[in-house]
């Protein structure tokens, strides 16, 4: 009696070994066939975005580009000061007065811009909006800027203070239509 118990447990015994091992073969089974399916669907992504991305090469038009960059920029009432996007307005501080065709007035604007960074910008896109840099005065706190064109003149003033930076754009038309040539009022002005 004792020896059919034994038996039976050794029998028993195996067929778990038995069905260890074709539960272990069938794990490895679906590992396998998961790794293909995961293999070829990466080979096969890849080799469409290679495709893609080589027909997209040769289709690239002027208007793709354009709608692939955002624009880092923009002209607000100023039609030739360009501001980044960075800056916004501050409303209670801004004035400025319309005529057809001539914005003059002060434009507050405030950002998380560095003040070294923003000069930098107004210096090199006022020079692309054909302003001329007659001044410019820096000190810690601030930045001066000013920049003449045939008809009118543009300050900038960059402060930083507590958490943000402020740039304030005044711009105006010039008084004397001679405005290449020092008048004798600018002449006398310490007299």
């Amino acid at each position: 009696m004792v020896f059919t118990e034994i038996s039976s447990l050794y029998r028993i015994f195996k067929e778990s070994e038995k069905m260890k091992n074709r539960l272990k073969l069938f794990i490895d089974m679906v590992l396998f066939v998961a790794l293909l399916f995961l293999i070829s669907g990466c080979m096969s992504s890849t080799i469409m975005s290679k495709n893609n991305s080589t027909a997209a090469a040769n289709q690239v038009t002027e208007h793709d580009t354009i709608v692939k960059k955002k624009p880092t920029a923009v002209y607000y009432d100023f039609d030739d000061i360009l501001i980044p996007k960075e800056l916004k307005i501050v409303n209670n501080s801004t004035v400025l007065v319309s005529t057809p065709g001539y914005t003059s007035g002060i434009m507050t604007l405030r950002g998380r811009v560095e003040k070294r960074s923003l000069t930098a910008f107004f210096v090199n896109n006022m020079e692309k909006d054909n302003w001329n840099r007659v001044s410019q005065i820096k000190s810690p706190a601030s930045t001066i800027m000013i920049f003449r064109k045939p008809a009118k003149w543009a300050v900038i003033t960059i402060r930083d203070k507590d958490f943000y930076t402020y740039v304030e754009i005044g711009v105006s038309p010039t008084i004397d239509n001679n405005a290449n040539e020092s008048s004798t009022s600018e002449k006398n002005i310490f007299n």
